[in-house]
């Protein structure tokens, strides 16, 4: 699934990477907020759902090749942490889901969960 669709289907907003929308591809999706289970599992083609709106949100998620993140409950970051994703090419949305409802409208459009084993 394109990152593209899965703004459309959530309703999402596009904080940084609106040029990668199209081509970026989503495979599983992880909720998380801890970074170093992030790095533990971490693959491409990760779309992480989080409360957190930090510049290590996007330091993690550059260096674990994820292909985008979305904060949760409206939340926005900082200029600082944008510019950040900018940089690093990091896609940022923001949805005013709540993580539960978020991944349950993820999983609807047939999105599942990054397994850990």
């Amino acid at each position: 699934m394109r990152l593209r669709d899965i703004v459309e289907a959530v309703g999402a907003s596009v904080l940084a990477g609106e040029d990668c929308l199209p081509e970026r591809e989503i495979t599983t999706v992880s909720a998380c907020d801890l970074m170093s289970d992030v790095l533990a599992f971490a693959k491409p083609g990760i779309l992480l759902v989080t409360g957190l709106v930090n510049s290590q949100v996007i330091r993690t998620a550059a260096i674990a090749h994820l292909s985008g993140v979305i904060f949760v409950r409206g939340k926005q970051p900082n200029t600082e942490t944008v510019e950040l994703a900018k940089k690093m090419k990091v896609p940022l949305l923001s949805s005013r889901m709540h993580m539960f409802e978020l991944c349950s409208e993820l999983s609807k459009i047939g999105l599942r969960g990054t397994r850990t084993e």
